[in-house]
């Protein structure tokens, strides 16, 4: 698929931003012909040149002392920490965070077990910063970054251009980080999950440069041992190191911001550290910026403050960013953006033509033109969360959207007493189903979900506007982020199974067995899906997760749901009850909800035959086990949905569906119960949501299909008239049928 933009993880798009910003920043440091001296005068003078920006901008300082990063085995031999980034950011940039982990992995430095990367990340970084900052984001995509820019520490640890007692210092505490790296290789047991022959390199300091919204502007990556180590609190080791790093990545960050916007210089500074704040005194006035009097001693320099949702604005040719070229959409469908005339021409006339843009540029102009349509949802909060500049950290921040299930939705740490696991990696089930399911959906402020009504739905909804007011939600709630995964499965068991295939009676039946198929993020919020007994409180149905991404402890779990009144209780498939709600009764076998999980490829399922299969944000043209779990479903011939974000995802699952069975898919339809949160793109700027279009699987007939049944009517034709005759004759006629095949 030539856009992955609904499907990729976000924090690989961040990833890729600050790597490309970071690998520019470290270029134009070295930098040959001009003398440093002249070319940071001739810098300086173009800064001041710059308009003002109103916003106060901010310079963190954030020491890591714990985490590591380890070069996995994935990475090409001999290639050693200067592997460039094309395993990792290249054409193939992988779709999730674990795919990342045959290249890089992070330790711990001290006695503390291994993590996961970011979860790692998050708890070293929160140590880090003010015990009383609460819950923040950000931390773990500076690690994510420094984990792959780490492949280029030898050069960052000795950039060309700063002082030359600079240098010198660098070029010890390369050797200090070989003598330290040849320790641990003395002792490699002690590092538990290391799986290099190389020491973890450490990432010492992070220099990040935001601005007071959060938009971060530019970022520098000290490696252990290199000048301008760092620590704060405690003041910084080498200050006089530390400020040359930190002034060139101001002027960087002014001149070539990593955030939305043209290069401009704030109206005023503040340092996040007290020693490099005194020495940036002399320094910052030469470009024609205040520093604050005093340095910020909290996390922010406002109670509410957390990064901003930033997402990598590309070429879709050459990948380049939108901080080193600028960037126009395509002049006749403007779904698409180039950085030039070269690019777009290069697309319009790629080979085969069902891949160029010439073939896809009216069809993604009908696309762009459903928009509106996709945007037109009825919540308080439509315009901010639609429109294409939607800052989705700060929408969850303030309104207290910080643990529970919600920290599934963005980069947040989950807060103190969440069910914790790492970011980018699936959780066990038993992990999942240990919380109160209207617990794992609250936020920090009051309540979101009310009690179930006692009288159960009237008649089918259709839009969430009636879902709302039957559940007693207001329309500023943003549950409906989360409630898309068990209000689609509601509006294709209620609406559109009985128009596709009314034949089933599917409303009648009391009990169905639902396949969810390759799940994904919809198995990390699995308890949402309780809501389907408040939707359907006569239906006793039963979920199977199927899917080589669910995680492998998981596999062939059973577990069980079961609603009494507005309470629930989980009882594992052994039978012993583990109880949510204190107080419950079990009751009948009905208002019950069986949640099974299968860890493997849906063709290798064995099992009885499902009432219906649904995947949701499927993408068959990202995973080759499409290719045979698409015969499977052939095969077995039940009625299967899928959603997707976009429509050119639908167009792309068409296609795939032909190559694998030689079937198709029906049109699709825009699904009324779609999440609201606009997803942003990178290299296109087309409408992409979560769930945003629905269609079913058109099977192709079976092979001979239309002679086969013609014998079968045929032998009854005679009958009516003699029933006793024909019965003879066949008697007579089996026996010498018998002595043919014994005479052959």
């Amino acid at each position: 698929m030539e856009f992955v933009s609904g499907y990729r993880d976000e924090f690989l798009d961040f990833t890729a931003l600050l790597f490309g910003w970071f690998r520019k920043f470290m270029a134009e440091r070295r930098a040959v012909g001009t003398s440093l001296e002249g070319r940071r005068r001739q810098l300086e003078a173009q800064i001041r040149r710059l308009p003002q920006d109103p916003a106060l901008w901010v310079l963190h300082v954030l020491p890591n002392r714990s985490v590591g990063i380890s070069l996995g085995q994935g990475a090409e031999p001999g290639a050693g920490p200067g592997l460039g980034a094309a395993q990792l950011l290249g054409d193939e940039l992988p779709l999730h965070l674990r795919d990342l982990s045959p290249y890089v992995s992070f330790v711990s430095l001290e006695d503390g077990e291994e993590g996961e990367g970011e979860e790692e990340e998050d708890e070293e970084e929160g140590n880090g910063e003010e015990e009383d900052a609460g819950t923040e984001k950000g931390e773990p995509q500076e690690d994510g970054e420094s984990a792959v820019t780490s492949r280029e520490s030898p050069q960052e640890a000795n950039p060309p251009g700063e002082p030359e007692e600079a240098e010198q210092e660098a070029r010890g505490g390369e050797d200090g980080c070989r003598e330290d790296r040849a320790e641990d290789e003395m002792g490699p047991e002690k590092r538990k999950g290391w799986r290099s022959e190389a020491a973890p390199l450490h990432v010492s300091c992070l220099l990040l440069v935001t601005d007071e919204h959060g938009t971060i502007l530019g970022i520098d990556l000290l490696m252990d041992g290199a000048p301008g180590s760092a620590g704060q609190g405690s003041g910084t080791e080498n200050p006089t190191h530390l400020a040359p790093r930190a002034y060139s990545l101001l002027c960087h960050s002014m001149a070539c911001p990593m955030g939305s916007g043209d290069p401009r210089k704030p109206r005023q500074l503040t340092v996040g550290d007290p020693q490099l704040h005194r020495e940036l005194e002399s320094l910052v006035p030469r470009l024609g910026v205040k520093l604050a009097k005093t340095p910020m001693r909290t996390w922010g320099p406002r109670p509410g403050f957390t990064f901003a949702s930033l997402r990598a604005r590309t070429c879709h040719v050459c990948h380049r960013h939108s901080f080193e070229v600028k960037l126009t959409p395509c002049p006749q469908c403007s779904a698409v953006l180039y950085c030039g005339e070269a690019c777009l021409r290069a697309d319009w006339r790629r080979s085969p033509d069902d891949v160029s843009h010439r073939f896809w540029c009216p069809r993604l102009a009908a696309f762009m033109e459903r928009a509106g349509e996709l945007a037109t949802l009825p919540f308080t909060y439509t315009a901010e969360v639609t429109s294409e500049s939607f800052n989705k950290e700060a929408f969850l921040a303030s309104r207290g959207l910080t643990r529970g299930y919600w920290t599934q939705l963005s980069m947040l740490i989950p807060g103190p007493g969440t069910p914790r696991h790492p970011q980018g990696s699936t959780p066990s089930l038993s992990l999942l189903l240990s919380g109160d399911p209207y617990q794992l959906l609250q936020g920090d402020g009051p309540a979101l979900m009310p009690p179930v009504p006692p009288d159960p739905p009237r008649g089918p909804f259709v839009s969430w506007q009636d879902y709302y007011t039957w559940r007693g939600l207001g329309l500023d709630s943003p549950m409906a982020v989360l409630l898309t995964y068990p209000l689609t499965v509601y509006y294709i068991i209620t609406h559109l199974v009985p128009q596709s295939f009314p034949e089933l009676n599917i409303q009648n039946k009391q009990s169905l067995k639902i396949h969810v198929v390759e799940a994904g993020k919809e198995f990390d919020l699995i308890m949402v899906f309780w809501e389907l007994l408040a939707l359907l409180p006569h239906v006793a149905l039963e979920l199977l997760f199927v899917g080589d991404g669910l995680p492998p402890e998981s596999d062939q779990q059973h577990f069980t749901l079961q609603r009494d009144g507005p309470e629930v209780s989980v009882r594992p498939g052994s039978g012993v009850s583990a109880r949510l709600s204190s107080g419950t009764k079990e009751k009948g076998g009905r208002r019950d909800l069986q949640i099974k999980v299968s860890a493997r490829p849906y063709h290798l399922l064995q099992g009885p035959k499902p009432d219906l299969v649904i995947g949701f944000n499927s993408g068959f043209g990202l995973k080759d086990t499409w290719l045979s779990s698409l015969p499977r479903l052939q095969s077995l011939r039940v009625p299967a949905f899928f959603t997707e974000s976009s429509e050119y995802g639908c167009v792309m699952d068409e296609q795939t569906m032909a190559v694998a069975t030689g079937g198709g898919t029906s049109p699709p339809r825009p699904n009324p119960f779609r999440a609201p949160f606009r997803l942003r793109a990178a290299d296109n700027c087309m409408p992409w949501y979560c769930n945003a279009f629905i269609f079913h699987l058109v099977y192709k007939p079976p092979q001979g299909g239309g002679a086969r049944p013609a014998p079968g009517p045929a032998p009854p034709a005679p009958t009516p008239a003699a029933p006793p005759a024909p019965a003879r004759r066949r008697r007579g006629e089996k026996k010498p049928r018998r002595g043919s095949r014994r005479r052959r």
